[in-house]
């Protein structure tokens, strides 16, 4: 991807080096930017923003080990990956998890995933 980006996703993030390192591992995307509070990851499909929390908000969150499942948000996100079985075996190491549950749609499979701060999102796998 050059130049700016014409879509992307913005996450806040308590620990932001954890949190980047794991979206940037999982999923193969570069680091575009990062700076003391913001980290920039690319990859050809989007671009993924990742904002530390300002500290005093974020000494009042406590994420657990596992982290507890953000189920109730109103956003989803979705990522393609080139193999599931591949980042479920990856996620753990990473702090986060690949949940075992799959559904096909047309020309992809996809699961459930929890990030290391609980917040999920899906890998697909194209079909094809």
């Amino acid at each position: 991807m050059s130049g700016p980006a014409r879509a992307g996703l913005f996450i806040y993030a308590k620990d932001l080096s954890r949190l980047a390192g794991f979206y940037e591992s999982l999923l193969e995307m570069s680091r575009a930017h990062s700076s003391a509070d913001l980290v920039v990851l690319r990859s050809a499909d989007i671009q993924l923003t990742i904002h530390a929390i300002p500290a005093a908000i974020a000494e009042s969150i406590s994420i657990s080990i596992p982290p507890e499942k953000r189920e109730d948000a109103a956003l989803k996100f979705f990522f393609t990956v080139p193999s599931i079985p591949e980042a479920a075996a990856k996620a753990p190491a990473l702090g986060g998890e690949v949940l075992p549950e799959q559904w096909h749609g047309p020309g992809f499979l996809v699961c459930n995933a929890v990030d290391p701060e609980g917040n999920i999102f899906q890998v697909r796998e194209s079909a094809a």
